[in-house]
């Protein structure tokens, strides 16, 4: 792989620009952390520490273009009882920096097995959120030895296609700027975008000022880091079949808001309890794929009820 010094970011500037406003995003961080590089065949992977020092692990992985600071509103009440590890997924925008490419959905988890390993974490609690929830899923068919529960927020994939109005969507996001000839996009990208994730956070923005102040304070971070970061191929999720989703045999809790737009949740939920009733489902009101920051609280507490012995 080819690399500059500014290695992944597009340049020197976009690099000072988008670690200046992590940083600052940072000390927003609300509970007391630790910070790990783990160096990694697939290159340095930065990890926030959050929580006892014996809790039992739990690790977090946000969505696609975010990193682990996607877990403000969450992580606090996360890191009460548990050790939590909110990790920068290596080919995102954040302080991981991938060396190599990531190709197959077995490279990112042997990542994660590296990383795992690092710390020697066993009886592992692992959160995926969208894309995240797809890897996730993908390691626990693959080392289903190290985790003790798993939960799929919102996965792209991994339970059911995405619907083709989301499909449709995000292609006219992509495409417009193209269609309409212009060679300088970039104020209309910018737009386009805004639109596209007002649409799909229209929960959050219905909460009132508040919950649009966080919208933009969210956008503007998530923008900068698609604009600064050269992002390498996306890996395509999948489906799981019938017999991979019961392979998945740690407790597993499908977590999902009931506005969701990537696909429906009852038909969802209606697949899982048919082909694979052993997971447990549950769907937050008033929230979409926005749920962790949405409804942090109920998103919080359908997660600490499901990692609790007593939901065995």
């Amino acid at each position: 792989m080819d690399r500059t010094p500014d290695h992944p970011f597009r340049s020197a500037k976009a690099k000072s620009e988008f670690l200046a406003y992590y940083q600052t995003r940072a000390e927003q961080w609300p509970i007391a952390s630790e910070t790990s590089i783990v160096e990694t065949t697939y290159g340095p992977t930065f990890i926030r520490i959050s929580g006892p020092a014996k809790g039992q692990p739990l690790v977090l992985l946000h969505g696609h273009s975010e990193n682990s600071l996607n877990w403000i509103p969450n992580v606090e009440e996360l890191s009460q009882d548990y050790r939590t590890y909110a990790i920068d997924t290596i080919t995102d925008p954040g302080r991981s920096v991938y060396t190599r490419p990531l190709k197959r959905s077995e490279d990112y988890t042997a990542w994660l097995e590296e990383i795992f390993a690092h710390f020697q974490l066993q009886n592992i609690g692992l959160i995926g959120l969208s894309f995240g929830g797809w890897l996730v899923s993908q390691y626990a068919l693959r080392f289903p030895q190290r985790l003790d529960r798993l939960i799929l927020m919102a996965p792209a994939y991994t339970v059911y296609p995405l619907s083709q109005k989301f499909i449709l969507s995000g292609l006219l996001l992509m495409s417009g700027p193209i269609m309409l000839g212009l060679t300088h996009p970039h104020f209309l990208f910018k737009n386009l975008t805004r639109w596209y994730m007002q649409w799909m956070f229209r929960d959050l923005l219905q909460t009132g000022s508040q919950g649009q102040k966080t919208f933009e304070d969210w956008f503007e971070f998530f923008y900068l880091g698609i604009s600064c970061h050269k992002a390498q191929s996306l890996v395509w999720a999948n489906v799981l079949s019938d017999a991979e989703l019961n392979q998945l045999d740690m407790p597993t809790l499908f977590l999902v808001g009931e506005n969701e737009i990537i696909y429906s949740p009852p038909k969802v939920v209606a697949r899982l309890n048919r082909v694979a009733p052993r997971i447990q489902t549950c769907v937050v009101a008033n929230a979409g794929h926005d749920l962790p920051i949405a409804q942090p609280q109920r998103t919080n507490q359908a997660i600490l009820d499901f990692l609790t012995p007593e939901s065995s």
